[in-house]
């Protein structure tokens, strides 16, 4: 599992939370959980500037 805090490292900070089933991104009570191949979709958007 890979972790990567979206912030300056406070606890209360969204993340994106890697394993090797799914992708959660966000934080409690508020969170959007993707699976690989979504993610991998979203990443290859962002990349090629589509998004």
């Amino acid at each position: 599992m890979k972790t990567v805090s979206l912030c300056g490292g406070s606890s209360c900070c969204p993340v994106v939370r890697i394993t090797d089933d799914k992708v959660e991104i966000g934080e409690v009570g508020n969170l959007c959980v993707l699976k690989i191949d979504e993610w991998e979709t979203l990443k290859t958007k962002i990349l090629d500037e589509e998004i």
